[in-house]
């Protein structure tokens, strides 16, 4: 009873684990893929700007797949990412669906311009 209370305030439970998780997980590369990693994760918080939190922790743990398999077989952060980190991480933030904080302001601009459509037309 007292998780269902605590998590309409705060959120998923299982997706904070979950979350903590990836963290460790990308915590625990190595170098150089643990230093993109945490970059990629870093700017795709900000600029993917996804508010939804099942979306978020998906994108984080992908991530921690995406370099331990990197690491793994040895495969150089530029064969991955390419030339462009930007391009690569707006494009992988791109992939996963979600609101965005943006969202919300779209619709207030939408609702704005729709409002000052009608006084003109009236």
């Amino acid at each position: 009873m007292a998780a269902k209370w605590i998590e309409a305030i705060t959120g998923s439970l299982e997706e904070k684990k979950q979350y903590k998780q990836a963290q460790a997980r990308i915590n625990a590369l190595p170098e150089p893929y643990r230093e993109m990693a945490k970059a990629q994760q870093r700017y795709n918080m900000y600029y993917g700007g996804v508010t939804d939190g099942d979306v978020i922790v998906k994108m984080f743990l992908d991530i921690a797949d995406l370099w331990e398999r990197a690491a793994l077989d040895g495969t150089p952060v530029s064969a991955i990412v390419g030339d462009d980190p930007v391009e690569f991480a707006e494009n992988y933030a791109a992939a996963y669906g979600g609101r965005q904080w943006i969202d919300k302001e779209r619709a207030r601009l939408i609702k704005a311009f729709d409002d000052a459509k009608k006084q003109e037309e009236s």
